[in-house]
């Protein structure tokens, strides 16, 4: 899928793209390039992670976890981003329902992604974003699926420096979500729910 921009786009965007294409991701980490949205900013590019993707599931977000990121870039820098570029994320994972009501989750799943920038040197300012932790309990047909609990991370900010560390930290924070920590390939989940239902 080619990126999004105008004839003409700077060559920083297109060295922007072509860095975030660069990453490898972990094993665990099926990473996919996908349509960027549209009418947001004059050049952009979109990913897609799922947590251990089954073969053959393209396209469909894992049980285990999911996120998306998308760079944009704005030579008229909006005021709103104090600069020229802005990353906006999505990541989201199943969580057994003891973990879903902890308080203070929602604070942890915004530490786990400033951390992950920080810990990659990935300069940011003007960060903003929410944290969604959703309980749920199955009726009728859907009682065999008993209690179920989501956490959702909705983010974006202005990145500075090497593009490359930020998609790192994001890779990590998908991962973080559901249940595995840094360097864990290969290790059950910690904490996951696995579950059909959003």
């Amino acid at each position: 899928m080619a990126d999004q921009r105008p004839p003409g786009a700077s060559s920083s965007f297109a060295q922007a793209a072509e860095e975030v294409r660069a990453v490898e991701f972990r094993a665990d980490l099926t990473v996919r390039e996908i349509p960027a949205p549209s009418g947001i900013a004059p050049s952009a590019i979109a990913i897609a992670g799922d947590v251990r993707a089954e073969e053959g599931a393209e396209g469909v977000d894992s049980p285990y976890g999911t996120g998306r990121l998308v760079l944009l870039h704005d030579p008229d820098e909006p005021a709103s981003w104090n600069g020229p570029w802005r990353i906006v994320c999505f990541a989201q994972a199943p969580l057994e329902p003891d973990i879903g009501t902890d308080p203070l989750l929602a604070d942890v799943a915004w530490a786990w992604l400033t951390d992950a920038l920080k810990s990659r040197g990935a300069a940011f300012h003007s960060e903003s974003g929410t944290a969604t932790k959703t309980l749920s309990k199955g009726f009728g047909t859907l009682a065999a699926e008993g209690d179920g609990a989501q956490i959702e991370l909705r983010a974006s900010w202005s990145p500075e420096g090497a593009i490359a560390a930020h998609v790192e930290a994001w890779a990590e924070l998908v991962c973080m979500l559901a249940g595995l920590p840094p360097g864990s390939e290969g290790i059950a989940m910690l904490g996951s729910r696995r579950s059909a239902r959003g």
